[in-house]
């Protein structure tokens, strides 16, 4: 957290007191506290916390030799949460998780935060604390749109583990078998780079990026990779772990060669249909874009948070449908994708991937390389994993896997405590996303909450 002379100023619009919550604290902040549940509570009472899953569609198709897995069977608190959530009755809550991100909104870090919790059942908390809009004073609401950034690019693994499992795609295919392009590329030294998928997946590619809004301007996937390809490799493929765009893009063009779909189009009728992901796109619609978190940072001049650019243009629907880092989304839609995979591929009774697929997305597959954004972690198919539990991770189980935005959203599958965590917030400037306290204070209250 800064300092007090950096946090702030309770008298300006959007700004909270500095003061921390300890015994003896002034009232006023107990009462910013208290404000941001409230308008939270209020707002995610008025639209209820949504269904954790959706019927079965037909649109889908799952890899013909995965078993089918049975439902849930048992009652729990979850399965009971979830069913008044069908019912429209109220969300279910965990102790101490609103609170924690309230502590946030007071000290104006954050506008306002979405949580969410699932087990293999279903929901164990769905909240909501803060503001989506600081100047409309809307309050944040469980359905709040955020661009969720880099969070699609395990959406984007699974694509590709999909086709892995049909026996269409091997993550040890050299990528030029698909794009002739990739044939031409030479390393540092001047020798041929065979770059794989699993090379484009891990971060381990030596492949060039280009910035965002350049990349905006394309309106294809197959349009947009010609311009990274321009770039020097960096490193041999496999010698190092570097952070990039390039490769999760170049993974999902190969989807599109191979199923002879738009990118967005399998996702749509092969993950976000059949798992009721309604609020799930790369093109906001005008009802999603009203409900459309704000983007904020923290102006030093002001000393309190001022809304900025969104990372997305949501008007331009010409835009490239970007794998790495393009869908918005909401909390109770994004775990759904997030309880397949706690469930190792199926949710509510349908199979998308098999067990073995979504080992692989979750294994180690960098090894010994340097890789993530926090200690002890390493990587898996376009996915994060933890290796070693450690600070911001501490109360994550190892194993543990999931991938943060750049603007603050997180999701985080925990197999071992048999719990997937979402948390989504907009600060352009809050930095290390991975490393960031409303993580850590996230992950930490859940943990409480939960423990047996």
């Amino acid at each position: 957290m800064p300092d007090d002379a950096n946090r702030p100023d309770a008298n300006q619009p959007g700004g909270m007191p500095a003061n921390a919550a300890v015994p003896g604290e002034p009232r006023s902040r107990r009462a910013f506290v208290r404000q941001a549940l409230a308008a939270g509570a209020a707002a995610t009472a008025c639209c209820g916390a949504p269904a954790d899953a959706a019927p079965p569609s037909s649109s889908a198709s799952a890899p013909p030799s995965a078993p089918s897995a049975a439902p849930p069977s048992g009652p729990s608190a979850a399965a009971a949460g979830a069913a008044d959530a069908r019912a429209g009755g109220p969300a279910p809550t965990l102790p101490g998780v609103n609170e924690a991100l309230a502590e946030f909104v007071a000290d104006g870090e954050i506008a306002g935060a979405v949580t969410v919790v699932a087990d293999r059942d279903g929901l164990r908390h769905v909240g909501a604390v803060g503001r989506a809009d600081i100047a409309a004073d809307r309050p944040m609401a469980a359905d709040a749109l955020f661009w969720i950034a880099s969070m699609t690019k395990p959406v984007t693994g699974v694509a590709v583990m999909m086709l892995v499992d049909e026996g269409r795609l091997r993550l040890s295919d050299p990528i030029a078998d698909y794009i002739p392009e990739f044939a031409g590329l030479v390393d540092p030294a001047g020798r041929p780079a065979a770059i794989t998928l699993e090379h484009a997946l891990t971060h381990t590619s030596g492949l060039g990026d280009v910035p965002r809004q350049q990349a905006q301007q394309a309106t294809s996937l197959a349009e947009l990779l010609p311009s990274c390809l321009a770039q020097p490799l960096k490193f041999t493929p496999g010698t190092k772990w570097s952070y990039c765009q390039t490769g999760i893009n170049a993974a999902a063009r190969v989807v599109e060669i191979v199923t002879g779909a738009p990118f967005q189009d399998v996702l749509e009728q092969r993950l976000f249909g059949p798992l009721g992901m309604r609020d799930t796109t790369f093109f906001p619609d005008d009802d999603q874009c009203a409900r459309l978190a704000t983007t904020y940072r923290v102006s030093a001049a002001e000393r309190r948070l001022v809304p900025d650019k969104p990372g997305l243009d949501v008007t331009n629907r010409r835009r490239v449908a970007l794998a790495n880092g393009g869908l918005f989304s909401t909390g109770p839609d994004y775990v759904r994708f997030a309880r397949m995979l706690l469930g190792r591929g199926a949710v509510d009774g349908r199979r998308f991937l098999s067990a073995a697929a979504v080992d692989t997305l979750a294994s180690d597959l960098t090894g010994p390389l340097a890789a993530g954004f926090v200690p002890g972690s390493c990587w898996g198919v376009a996915t994060a994993v933890v290796r070693e539990p450690q600070g911001v991770t501490a109360t994550l189980a190892p194993g543990s896997f999931g991938h943060g935005g750049a603007h603050g959203t997180q999701a985080w599958i925990d197999p071992v405590r048999g719990v997937a965590q979402i948390l989504l917030f907009l600060r352009s400037d809050v930095g290390n996303s991975d490393g960031s306290p409303m993580r850590e204070r996230f992950h930490a209250a859940v943990a409480r909450a939960v423990a047996p």
